[in-house]
Formats: C-alpha cells, sequence, structure tokens
C-alpha cells in the first residue's frame, strides 16, 4: 500500500532544544506543523545530567529542561511524532517531500535541526570495545562503573562537565587531554580541579584501549617526549567534538567541508522555504542557548516565507 500523504505549513526535523523553541513559536503563529524526532526528543540535552548555563535556572537536570520544552510546545498546539525516522527526502524550491517509516509529509517549509552525535574516539580497539568500556553519554552508562577508575578524554565543556559527574560513581576519574590547557569554562575546571578523585594528565594523548571482553588498561602517549604508558582502567568515555547528522540531505543542502549545513543569519539554506538551527549548522558556538536562537529565528523566517507564499 502508498503510503498516506500528509500536508503542512511546517516539518521541523529533529527535537533538541533548536526543535523545539522553533514548534514553540510555530504553534503560537498558528502554523500546522510537525515536529519529527527518532528518538525522545531533547537531543543532546536529555543526556546533561546538570546544566547551569541556561538563563532561568540555576541548575537544572537536563532531562527536566527537556521536558519542560516539549510541554510548552505541546499545549501551544504543536505535534510531536517520536520514534519515526525520515527515510528519504526530496527537496527542491518548489516542493518538499519527507518520506518517512510511517508517512510522506509535504510541507511549504521545513526546519533541519537533527544535531550532531559524538566522534568517536580514534584508538583501534574502538569497535571492538563499544559499549564495553569506550563510552560517549557518562549519564547514559556511568554508573555501570561504580567504583571504578575511569577516563575522560577531550578538552572542552562537554568532557569537563561529565567528568565531574563521573566523579560521582567513579573511584578515580583521569581527565587525558593531549594539550596543557582546556577550552572549558574555567569554573567547571576549577571545580575538578579540587575534587580528589580527579587526575588530570595534560600533554597525553589517548592511543589505544586493550582488554579480554572489556577494557581493563589504557595506553597513552606524552604529545611532548612519546614515552607510552599504560593505566589500570575499566571505562573511557570520549568527548572530542561532534559530527552534524546531514547524510539525509546532503543531496539538497550546501554542507561546508566538515559537514554542517550552511545558512545565513536567518537560518536560510540554498532552498527557498529550508531553514537549519542548532548544532547542526555551521557556526562558531554550539550551546544550548544558541541553539533556542536558532529555533526562533528559523520559525519565524519560515513564518515569514509561508505569508509571502499566500500573497501569491
Amino acid at each position: 500500500m502508498s503510503k498516506e500523504i500528509k500536508d503542512l505549513d511546517l516539518l521541523i526535523i529533529g527535537g533538541g532544544p533548536a526543535g523545539l523553541t522553533a514548534a514553540i513559536y510555530g504553534a503560537r503563529a498558528k502554523l500546522s506543523l510537525l515536529l519529527l524526532e527518532n528518538q525522545m526528543v531533547g537531543g543532546q540535552v536529555r543526556s546533561s545530567y546538570t546544566i547551569e548555563n541556561y538563563p532561568g535556572f540555576k541548575t537544572i537536570e537536563g532531562g527536566a529542561l527537556a521536558d519542560l520544552m516539549k510541554e510548552q510546545a505541546v499545549e501551544l498546539g504543536a505535534e510531536i511524532d517520536e520514534f519515526d525516522s525520515v527515510v528519504s527526502v526530496n527537496l527542491k524550491d518548489e516542493e518538499k517531500l519527507i518520506e518517512t517509516k510511517k508517512y510522506i509529509y509535504r510541507t511549504k517549509t521545513l526546519i533541519i535541526s537533527t544535531g550532531a552525535t559524538p566522534k568517536k574516539i580514534p584508538v583501534p580497539n574502538e569497535s571492538k570495545f563499544s559499549s564495553k568500556g569506550i563510552h560517549y553519554c557518562a549519564v547514559c552508562d556511568g554508573a555501570m562503573y561504580e567504583g571504578s577508575t575511569m577516563a575522560v578524554v577531550g578538552g572542552g565543556n562537554s568532557a569537563l562537565e561529565e567528568a565531574l559527574f563521573l566523579t560521582k560513581f567513579a573511584s578515580k576519574v583521569i581527565m587525558i587531554r593531549r594539550y596543557d590547557y582546556f577550552k572549558g569554562e574555567k569554573a567547571t575546571l576549577e571545580e575538578l580541579e579540587k575534587n580528589p578523585k580527579v587526575e588530570i594528565m595534560y600533554n597525553w594523548d589517548l592511543v589505544n584501549v586493550e582488554g579480554e571482553k572489556f577494557v581493563n588498561k589504557a595506553i597513552i602517549r606524552n604529545t611532548k617526549t612519546n614515552e607510552e604508558k599504560e593505566l589500570e582502567l575499566e571505562a573511557v568515555f570520549g568527548y572530542i567534538g561532534t559530527e552534524p547528522k546531514t547524510d539525509l540531505f546532503k543531496e539538497f543542502i550546501n554542507l561546508d567541508s566538515s559537514g554542517y549545513v550552511i545558512t545565513d543569519d536567518r537560518m536560510t539554506t540554498n532552498i527557498k522555504g529550508v531553514y537549519a538551527a542548532g548544532d547542526v549548522r555551521q557556526k562558531p558556538f554550539r550551546q544550548i542557548t544558541t541553539a533556542v536562537s536558532d529555533g526562533t529565528i528559523a520559525a519565524l523566517a519560515a513564518e515569514k516565507y509561508i505569508e509571502e507564499l499566500s500573497r501569491k
């Protein structure tokens, strides 16, 4: 049987802060809209244990913030469909078709807010020990290693925040940092430096992990002397950046060399009526606040575009 075709004013793909904000603004504008998310809405925010840099909340759990955003969007009239995956898209100035496992959507405007996924740790045994000692979400998997020694690889806010979270479970947390500095917030770094469970190893790089069925040691190399040594541990958590989820759109949308969507300051892509917002977009900073800003602008731009279409 052929799939049912549904017509919309606005379709949003991705339910992180950018997508949820766009849904809030689109619903307030009384657009017929749908937000598609192939998992639970919230994006990377949902896996953040504590958020302390979002205005209005001195501290809030990531899942709680995501739930509040979803609740607000739904109460305003936004329709949200979780766990329905997009299987193909056909994007043109004149027509935008998005096919999911259930339906085909024909929409006047589209906001791409699919976000990004963590980059894999570039060591030979990554695939062998994925989820068996190599992980990318401390909130999801940290409790599995209670009382153990764990390592965190990375130098940004995510690495610092997740290392701090892991101290709740670990007997020891080793920060493996290839440079002699961190790029994250100073306040979080200072908190880590004061924590007796944390050891920071500057100028060391992770070379590989080893074990039988599960990780039991890491091999690290000094970036200045090339000295190598082994660390006995049970888990390594990687936070070395992200990769955008843009494979579905690369045939139609202009991307930069790293795969991020190129937009102007109105979140507009190279196709009329198609916008991008949040971590999937090419930009210098990726924070919850910048994602919310992107979602706001994209929804307002989409609303204006629909108004212009109605006048033709």
